[in-house]
């Protein structure tokens, strides 16, 4: 396990802004921007896994004439059958 994935979301969202402005600064060597990119991507993949997870526990309270019922939370883009 690497030490990422101890990350909050907010600590590794901080982190990957402080690489984007590194690299987009332009004056780090090749290897070290390389090194960036990897990190950062491993950074991005990490704050989408948190957020699938978020969306997962999420549930939506529907209002019905039998009265509240939860509702699993539904991607925009996700297929709801309906």
């Amino acid at each position: 396990m690497e030490a990422n994935d101890q990350l909050s979301f907010e600590e590794a969202m901080e982190k990957l802004e402080t690489i984007v402005m590194k690299l987009e600064n332009g004056d780090v060597p090749l290897e070290t921007a390389i090194e960036l990119f990897q990190e950062g991507m491993r950074l991005s993949q990490l704050c989408g896994n948190k957020l699938e997870l978020v969306e997962r526990k999420i549930e939506l309270l529907v209002e019905t004439e039998q009265g509240v019922q939860r509702k699993p939370f539904a991607h925009p883009n996700e297929d709801r059958g309906e």
